[in-house]
């Protein structure tokens, strides 16, 4: 795709996602959930579907919604409550180090700057910069499986890790789309520009798409 295009495909992306339904931790986003409720359901949504985990958040912050309640409740009683989220006991025991790190090191409270995020146990560049973006509204580029994937299939970066489709993203994703790119590529990714066999058929940004590596599609 020619990078001037780059705004017609988030349009039609952005319209898209809105008709086919929000990621898990965008919509609690838009519904004003906390940093701290953001920054747990985006832990536990890693490699877990977004049924199981907005299902798995409710439950959890129904029990435990700050990082003091967190640390009150035992390991295990974590894990049966989250469960089945992917490495449910690793992220139990993940979510009660955070809790604690953010107690001891930061008041209680989420950090809202990217280099803040990074010192917590467990938390990427991929979780901070959404949790950034959407628990503070701040400028992140949050590039998961679905954003490198679709990023370089679309043909409009060139990179081999989520890593540097974010830093090639930095240099030249106009700074309005940074906030709002991950959300609506995530949907599109679930939906139709899947890892394996895309639905192309019914793609609305098709007529942009380079299709870089895809060769067998629906």
């Amino acid at each position: 795709m020619k990078d001037r295009d780059i705004g017609k495909v988030i349009q039609r992306l952005q319209e898209t996602a809105l008709e086919s339904g929000l990621p898990i931790v965008s919509r609690m986003a838009e519904e004003r959930f906390s940093p701290f409720a953001l920054l747990v359901s985006t832990i536990l949504s890693l490699r877990t579907k977004d049924e199981v985990t907005a299902s798995a958040t409710a439950r959890l912050l129904e029990l435990a919604d700050t990082p003091g309640k967190m640390l009150n409740v035992p390991e295990e009683t974590i894990s049966r409550t989250i469960y089945p989220v992917g490495f449910y006991r690793n992220k139990a025991r993940r979510l009660r180090e955070i809790s604690a790190t953010l107690l001891e090191e930061f008041g209680g409270a989420v950090p809202d700057t990217l280099d803040g995020l990074l010192k917590l146990k467990g938390v990427g560049r991929k979780t901070a910069n959404l949790v950034l973006s959407l628990g503070f509204d701040k400028d992140g580029i949050c590039v998961d499986t679905h954003v490198h994937r679709i990023s370089n299939r679309l043909g409009y970066v060139t990179t081999g890790t989520p890593e540097k489709t974010e830093a090639a993203l930095r240099k030249k994703l106009p700074r309005r789309y940074w906030k709002i790119y991950n959300t609506i590529l995530v949907a599109f990714g679930q939906k139709i520009c899947r890892p394996v066999s895309p639905i192309c058929s019914i793609c609305p940004v098709r007529a942009w798409c380079d299709r870089i590596g895809v060769t067998r599609s629906r």
